[in-house]
């Protein structure tokens, strides 16, 4: 086998279609914790979020047989895994990294007993109601760009559209002004009159909503299925995007791309055969995150008071 008959046009195209609907859920997570970071909140529970997210999401979409159901139940459980986290982060001011690795810990074990003990084990796994992808009318027979970008889910174009209103919202608004301040000059900002522990409980419960949500996609856009560890680290990736991206929503929406890319390009080259172990293939979206993480593309400067709890004196 040669690269020519892999790479092909039509392989390309399932490649970056894939790529997008990949990216997009991972996506939704960061631009949660992009509001939180800039706040001075390191959300490391993301992971635990997404997992819950992803289990309340598949429940309620297969009980009730709607997936619309399954996103709202997915949003709820997010607010307030939020709401549970921001307090430990912000009021009882416990250390960031460990509260939000104990948090991801507890999830996994608790996704997993809620699973079995709700509908058992079975042979087959139960099949959720998933949403259907749209056609967009004229754009999506444009050739090869088409099915890129215009044949996903309507949640593909609802992330774009929530990226560029962030944007808006952090880089030309006063919310958006006061949310940087308080990550960067938590003091000063506090002297201005801002309530810097609240804001930053506020941002807190938005990301606990944005990665339920996020979660609840993943299975009912892509999977239709719900396993153990679903998420397979996603939360860490988004964790990885935020920072790769600079805090800025835009960029971060092209940094999700890149790892949407990479994970779809490891599922694309197994179905071809492709002469390499499927361990690296699988291996090729967190070999990414390493990359990132490193330091190899440069170094980053976060908010200056990113992971400091404030308290006034």
């Amino acid at each position: 086998m040669n690269f020519s008959d892999v790479f092909t046009v039509a392989f390309l195209v399932t490649w970056l279609s894939a790529s997008v609907r990949l990216a997009i859920p991972v996506m939704l997570a960061a631009l949660g914790e992009v509001f939180n970071e800039l706040s001075g909140v390191l959300n490391v529970g993301i992971e635990g979020l997404m997992l819950f997210g992803a289990l309340a999401g598949f429940l309620g979409s297969y009980y009730i047989q709607n997936p619309w159901v399954g996103i709202l139940c997915g949003m709820l459980v997010g607010c307030i895994g939020g709401i549970f986290l921001g307090w430990m982060y912000v009021f009882v001011q416990g250390e960031q990294m460990v509260v939000g690795i104990v948090f991801n810990l507890f999830a996994a074990g608790f996704s997993s007993f809620t699973y079995r003990a709700v509908l058992g084990i079975t042979t087959l796994p139960p099949q959720a109601q998933m949403f259907k992808e749209i056609e967009i009318p004229f754009l999506s027979n444009i050739p090869v760009l088409g099915p890129i970008l215009f044949q996903h889910n309507v949640f593909v174009y609802l992330v774009v559209f929530m990226v560029v209103v962030s944007g808006v919202i952090i880089y030309r608004t006063k919310l958006g002004l006061a949310i940087r301040a308080v990550g960067e000059h938590p003091k000063a900002t506090d002297t201005a009159g801002i309530n810097v522990n609240r804001t930053r409980f506020l941002c807190m419960i938005f990301a606990g909503v944005l990665a339920g949500f996020a979660g609840a996609l993943l299975v009912l856009g892509q999977l239709g299925i719900f396993r153990d560890n679903v998420t397979a680290g996603r939360g860490f990736i988004a964790l990885a995007i935020v920072i790769f991206g600079r805090w800025n929503p835009y960029i971060a929406l092209g940094s999700a791309l890149i790892f949407g890319a990479a994970d779809s390009l490891a599922m694309s080259l197994q179905v071809f055969e492709f002469p390499l172990p499927p361990q690296f293939l699988l291996m090729l979206p967190y070999l990414t995150t390493f990359i990132v993480m490193s330091g190899i593309t440069g170094k980053v400067i976060g908010p200056a008071h990113l992971t400091m709890p404030y308290s006034r004196e």
